[in-house]
């Protein structure tokens, strides 16, 4: 926080003999802080040097009101300048500099796990589209082998009701219906099996 002004030319010549505030007559007490803050650089023991601090401005623009003087204080001012002193950093605690080397460490390990998982989520993916083909080629293969022994199924119901049928009917227009009657019924069975197999398979999906 800002305490102290760096005195212009102004203040300076003021308070040299003969200068404007040589006729206010100052308190000897005032006057002599001024001119030493003026030629030492006041109570502060490093900075520039003609540094004036707040309080001795106080000081003298009160004391100015009071005798009512004609000398204003901002234009005893002119020229001067506040003085901000630089902020001094104090040194790093050497367990927190520790600390957060430890944390980014640990930043950098789970940045490089992330990049590490996205890898084998992708190689991962690869091997999902392997798998889904293999399971497609599997799900082709029991609809093949399902076809194959509906049909075998629905030709040997009819080759045994026909055969079967000689000794009940003699004319053979008799034994072929009674052959597709038999055989039309296995092969309704066997599609019913068939629909409901595939209904399950699609609820487990």
């Amino acid at each position: 926080m800002a305490s102290y002004l760096i005195a212009g030319e102004r203040l300076v010549r003021s308070l040299a003999p003969g200068g404007e505030l040589e006729r206010e007559r100052l308190p000897r007490k005032l006057r002599a802080e001024l001119e030493a803050a003026l030629e030492k650089g006041g109570d502060r023991p490093s900075g520039p040097a003609r540094l004036v601090s707040f309080r001795l401005i106080r000081d003298l623009h009160q004391y100015l009101r009071e005798r009512d003087s004609a000398l204003y204080l901002h234009e005893l001012l002119e020229g001067s300048e506040i003085y901000l002193p630089e902020v001094e950093k104090p040194p790093r605690n050497p367990e927190l500099v520790a600390r957060l080397e430890k944390i980014k460490i640990q930043l950098a390990n789970e940045e490089y796990k992330r990049i590490t998982r996205n890898v084998t989520c992708q190689d991962s993916r690869h091997r999902g589209i392997l798998s889904d083909l293999g399971k497609e080629v599997r799900s082709i293969k029991a609809l093949v082998i399902t076809i194959f022994n509906f049909i075998v199924t629905v030709v040997a119901a009819f080759i045994c009701t026909y055969l079967g049928s000689q000794y009940v009917f003699t004319e053979m227009a008799s034994r072929i219906l009674a052959a597709l009657i038999v055989a039309s019924v296995v092969g309704l069975a066997e599609l019913y099996v068939m629909v409901r197999a595939v209904e399950g398979e699609f609820g487990e999906m």
